[in-house]
């Protein structure tokens, strides 16, 4: 009788769940999220001032990270509060009907050094398309900080409607940032 007990706890521990990687908690006060794109001949910047991410990561187990961020496209900002108005409108994010971008990752692999790269899905305005975002992450103790960038073609997501989809005067090729700092949980 003991045998079968020993057995089923040991066939209980092999087929439990494996662990999480490691949960990080991001300080929104430092971290930063945001996309730049030129428009005529000076670059357009902007932020999002509303966004949360869920991020489990541990470089040393990869196959078990993941990250799911939501950003409020109502609460993007700029130095320019007229193309802020024009661009949460019908026209650009159409916070009214999606007031949410959505990026979840589908992946991580390590390149070198702190150098990594996250495959995700990113959806705006309804669609969803595969991403790549390289980025640098520096872990230090309990504390990470993490910067990256992807170049994502505004057209794709059907932001700039009618006159906007042309290339001019702003570009199609819109550039998000991300400047990141966490603490793990």
């Amino acid at each position: 009788m003991k045998s079968a007990a020993a057995i089923a706890c040991l066939t209980a521990i092999l087929v439990a769940e494996p662990a999480a990687a490691a949960q990080w908690s991001v300080d929104y006060a430092k971290s930063r999220l945001g996309f730049s794109v030129m428009w005529g001949s000076e670059p357009f910047v902007a932020v999002f001032a509303s966004w949360k991410a869920n991020i489990d990561f541990d470089p040393a187990d990869l196959a078990r990270a993941r990250a799911d961020v939501r950003i409020d496209l109502a609460s993007e900002q700029s130095d320019e509060a007229d193309y802020d108005d024009g661009l949460k409108g019908a026209q650009g994010f159409q916070v009214s009907q999606f007031p949410q971008a959505h990026f979840v990752t589908t992946g991580f692999a390590h390149k070198s050094g702190n150098a990594y790269v996250a495959n995700g899905l990113l959806s705006i305005r309804g669609v969803t398309k595969a991403v790549t975002l390289p980025f640098s992450l520096t872990i230090e103790g309990g504390h990470a900080h993490m910067k990256g960038t992807a170049a994502v073609l505004r057209t794709d997501f059907n932001v700039g409607q009618g006159m906007w989809s042309a290339p001019n005067p702003v570009a199609r090729e819109v550039t998000v940032t991300i400047d990141l700092y966490a603490t793990r949980k």
